[in-house]
């Protein structure tokens, strides 16, 4: 089993802001692949479901927790001690500043470069978790950062935006076995984006 979490605040205030990026990502592989409705655990809205792989189908838990961002590490801990998993058994779908629009990541371990919810997560379980970088560009200056994070992302993205999220669904079947390499270059394949300098692209 896996659990596949995203990063973002709850409610409707946040709905759209590029910080709930990673929300709308599980929220998309959910609905791609059919998972039970969403009701409240550990601390968070959860779906239950699986993705079909070619070892057969993957049991998954969509984790989307309510504690807002910086405190993701309290809702995800406590879902992967009650089904006794381990940190490589978590991947957290995140805004990612220092990727241009539309760039995807995969990545294992290291640090939270400024992320706090990155931090809360490894602040819990250390930092041997599998992350899902969903670029979201930067706004050039580090005093921008906050107001760029919590503001909706423009009409003008919502065209690479829905593409990004519909790739990472429809590549979810590597990603449930554990082919991180295969499941960001399919992702990439599916939602090309060009490599650009993150604060350039970035309104």
């Amino acid at each position: 089993m896996i659990i596949l979490a995203g990063q973002g605040n709850p409610g409707p205030r946040y709905a759209g802001n590029r910080h709930n990026v990673g929300f709308m990502a599980v929220d998309e592989i959910a609905r791609r692949w059919r998972f039970g409705p969403e009701r409240a655990r550990f601390k968070s809205l959860v779906r239950e479901g699986e993705i079909e792989t070619d070892q057969g189908p993957i049991k998954a838990l969509i984790l989307k927790p309510q504690t807002f961002y910086n405190e993701t590490g309290r809702a995800v801990g406590e879902a992967l001690k009650f089904y006794k998993l381990q940190p490589m058994d978590l991947v957290l779908f995140y805004d990612e500043i220092d990727l241009a629009p539309g760039r995807f990541r995969m990545k294992t371990g290291g640090g939270a470069a400024g992320n706090n919810g990155v931090r809360s997560v490894t602040a819990h379980l250390g930092p041997d978790f599998r992350r899902a970088r969903l670029g979201v560009g930067h706004p050039g200056h580090k005093d921008r950062v906050m107001g760029h994070v919590l503001s909706d992302f423009h009409k003008v993205d919502q065209a690479w935006l829905a593409e990004l999220l519909k790739a990472c669904a429809e590549a979810a079947p590597f990603l449930a076995s554990g082919e991180d390499e295969k499941y960001q270059a399919e992702v990439l394949r599916l939602a090309p984006a060009e490599k650009s300098d993150p604060r350039k692209s970035a309104p």
